[in-house]
């Protein structure tokens, strides 16, 4: 039976419906899956392309890596854990917060998106509403996030419609 993960912008009450990639990333989406609801700031990416994400204290266990990939495509979920300190975009408070690390809970919504180093854990792929929440990304990117919450909670009530995914993608690639 799927699993499915909700993740939505809290203020701006848009939201999408990813599928879990269980077969792909069972470590990773049992480890996610364990964890949910997981909810934060938002930020986002200053180098690797177009996605928002949340910097969760680190999940346990740790999945490791796992159906890892450096350019995600939109409409994936990733998780990566970021060890405290690691780099000059985490905020401080955050590290000193966090001493164990964060987890590093990506929506990826466009193309062309690159992610060095060793490359994050694809553990779902949105399934619906991928248009309205790319393009709630792109204006959020353009106007501003500073006020805005991210949020991943599970969805075990959804139904897929199989045919949706394909047109989404297709869309945004």
């Amino acid at each position: 039976m799927p699993r499915y993960v909700r993740v939505r912008f809290v203020e701006e009450g848009v939201q999408a419906v990813a599928r879990m990639l269980d077969s792909q990333a069972p470590e990773t989406c049992d480890a996610v899956w364990e964890n949910l609801p997981l909810e934060g700031d938002v930020y986002h990416s200053k180098r690797s392309g177009s996605d928002f994400y949340i910097l969760p204290p680190a999940i346990e266990p740790n999945p490791g890596t796992e159906n890892a990939t450096v350019t995600p495509i939109a409409g994936d979920l990733t998780y990566a854990h970021v060890p405290a300190y690691a780099s000059n975009v985490i905020p401080t408070e955050l590290s000193e917060a966090n001493p164990d690390g964060m987890g590093d809970v990506c929506v990826w919504y466009q193309r062309d998106n690159h992610h060095p180093g060793d490359g994050l854990n694809v553990f779902g792929r949105i399934v619906e509403n991928l248009g309205e929440f790319a393009d709630t990304c792109g204006r959020l990117h353009r106007e501003g996030y500073a006020d805005e919450t991210l949020r991943f909670e599970r969805a075990e009530e959804y139904e897929e419609d199989e045919l949706t995914e394909l047109h989404q993608q297709r869309a945004y690639m």
